[in-house]
């Protein structure tokens, strides 16, 4: 949670975003820096261009300096993993390759992975990331053609639910830890059940105490209005 007890000014802040599909976070920060006047502005967890959802972003230089603990804090999305391919990002903006002769798993199968996936665990980060190597981030490796074996992070799930099962889609609710990447999850179930898989769609809904219901658009947000929304300790 956000507390310190500290009173920050009415310029520095936080706002609860609900981060639209298809721009990334730095899109958002670069909008809100423009429509501020505030170059110093962070966020608490990127969010890929594909995810929507949840953007906790940190206005001012007082704001900024707190925003380090929101990151840290576990997070929770609502996943859709399309079975039966893959994909060279893991998701669905990444080359997709379709695969042949699989068995389409059964509800139960499904369950037994996801089941198979709770508690504290290594994970490889998926090659097209932020993740940083010798100061590189992983898709500028990628995109150079360089494929670097990553080495895994130390995660925890502490819970995976199964929402809905209907071919070739699961709908699936993560709470998860930090540095979590839901990319990888739905790679590592695709290959779990023999058949392949890929994140569809995302929505980060919760990050520790705070909900995307409590968070606001965009479109909401003048130059006029935006301190309003901040949201004080």
């Amino acid at each position: 949670m956000i507390s310190d007890n500290q009173s920050l000014p009415c310029s520095s802040g936080f706002l609860l975003i609900d981060k639209p599909s298809g721009p990334t976070s730095h899109d958002i920060i670069d909008y809100l820096r423009h429509l501020t006047g505030i170059q110093k502005i962070g966020h608490s967890g990127t969010l890929d261009p594909l995810a929507s959802g949840l953007l906790i972003v940190a206005i001012g230089r007082t704001a900024t300096k707190q925003i380090h603990v929101v990151a840290q804090q576990d997070k929770t999305y609502k996943a859709t993993i399309r079975l039966g391919g893959i994909s060279d990002t893991d998701d669905s903006l990444g080359k997709i390759q379709l695969l042949k002769n699989y068995h389409q798993p059964t509800r139960q199968e499904i369950k037994q992975v996801l089941d198979s996936l709770k508690g504290e665990q290594n994970q490889i980060p998926p090659m097209y990331s932020a993740k940083k190597i010798h100061g590189q981030k992983l898709y500028e490796l990628a995109r150079q053609g360089q494929i670097i074996q990553c080495q895994p992070s130390l995660i925890t799930i502490y819970n995976i639910k199964l929402l809905s099962y209907r071919w070739p889609d699961i709908n699936l609710e993560i709470h998860c830890s930090t540095g979590t990447y839901i990319r990888a999850i739905a790679r590592d179930i695709g290959k779990a059940l023999n058949c392949g898989g890929y994140l569809y769609q995302l929505r980060r809904t919760k990050i520790n105490g705070y909900s995307v219901h409590q968070a606001i658009t965009l479109e909401q947000l003048t130059s006029n209005n935006w301190t309003k929304f901040l949201l004080q300790p």
